[in-house]
């Protein structure tokens, strides 16, 4: 049996075991379901049948050996690069997905030979059509795996460098207020204003960071839930917002239980950086207003401030990352790189929540968001 239609005859069992033994890779497999461990499995299969039977020259075979031939097999491609962004998203390391691809390859090869009673020149011709056609499907899938890897990455070095300005901005208010209104001398003085210096060497290591992701950012946050009461998170932020901007006086409203089961740090992140987002663009920073209502299942979180109304247009793309503001594409306020409001969403996604925006120039810009209390 020449080895396309075996595989097509034979990919049920071929796909038990590739689920066999991507059991064996744990701990990523481990919370894995079947359909999970199979994954692209028969998709590849059936996508390297079909490549073999096409026909191809001696030259495009040779090109393809150098990663140059013509895309002959799109479906398998599709089907590598979706395997690799799927295996990254279930933990799995690029060795144990690339050992995956190893085992298809013995499986077929074993299973086919055993069945052949008497080998011919054709089936050496067919097992290097298969080997094109698997490295293919190998080498798409490590390029999506390492797309994703380099995501995640910048993702973490944006949200790291974003979050950092917050405490350095209240450090740099800090010192300032200390160097004005305090008669420092000798020691004191020269430790204020080392600690100045810091923050603005600091503050522009912040700004390279963010520059070298600027245009590289990726997918969902880890969280690590815990019981709290949103109510001191939100206290802590308010504090920190003020210690950064002291003309500011937010008002924050508890209206029943604010406790639940989530990441702590996420939140304070999250509320941090709807905060600064109010203060930055609200009219008047004293009218800012938070607040947490207890319902139920749910906790309900809000943050209302008045200023220029946020255009339809705008909501739509307001929590896409690097999107940024008409007046801060005109340099008005240079710092934004437009990942504040993404970081927000990004939050409450990993928590199971939602979130909405509604802005007008009679009501005032609100930011809505429901958390269920179970993470």
């Amino acid at each position: 049996m020449r080895l396309p239609e075996f595989i097509r005859q034979n990919t049920d069992r071929i796909v038990e075991e590739w689920e066999q033994f991507a059991r064996t890779i744990t701990p990523a497999s481990e919370y894995l379901d079947r359909d999970a461990l199979r994954d692209h499995a028969r998709a590849i299969l059936l996508a390297a049948a079909r490549d073999m039977t096409t026909t191809q020259t001696a030259s495009e075979q040779r090109a393809k050996a150098r990663g140059e031939g013509p895309d002959k097999t799109p479906s398998l491609d599709r089907a590598g690069a979706s395997h690799g962004e799927l295996r990254h998203t279930e933990g799995f390391d690029l060795v144990q997905m690339t050992s995956e691809f190893r085992h298809l390859r013995a499986c077929v090869i074993r299973l086919w030979v055993n069945s052949l009673e008497k080998p011919d020149m054709a089936c050496f011709q067919e097992m290097i059509r298969f080997n094109e056609a698997i490295d293919e499907a190998l080498v798409e899938s490590t390029a999506a795996y390492a797309e994703q890897v380099n995501r995640s990455r910048d993702i973490f070095l944006a949200i790291l460098g974003h979050d950092l300005r917050a405490p350095l901005q209240a450090v740099s208010m800090s010192v300032e207020l200390l160097l004005r209104k305090t008669a420092l001398q000798d020691e004191a003085l020269l430790c204020a204003q080392n600690i100045r210096q810091g923050s603005r060497h600091m503050a522009a290591m912040v700004s390279d960071l963010l520059e070298l992701v600027r245009s590289r950012l990726g997918k969902s946050l880890p969280i690590e839930p815990a019981p709290m009461d949103l109510a001191d998170t939100a206290r802590a932020a308010i504090a920190e917002a003020c210690a950064g901007n002291p003309q500011s006086d937010p008002t924050l409203i508890i209206e029943g239980d604010t406790r639940g089961v989530w990441d702590a740090g996420r939140l304070a992140q999250l509320l941090q950086n709807l905060i600064g987002n109010a203060l930055q663009h609200g009219t008047h920073p004293r009218d800012l207003i938070v607040t947490l209502k207890g319902d139920g299942d749910v906790v309900s979180l809000t943050v209302h401030n008045h200023g220029e109304p946020i255009s339809e247009e705008a909501i739509g793309t307001i929590f896409d990352p690097l999107v940024r503001s008409s007046d801060e594409e005109l340099g008005q306020a240079s710092t934004s790189l437009g990942l504040g409001l993404f970081i927000v969403k990004e939050v409450v996604t990993a928590h199971g929540g939602t979130i909405e925006v509604s802005s007008s120039e009679a009501e005032g810009t609100l930011f809505s968001v429901k958390l269920p209390r179970q993470a």
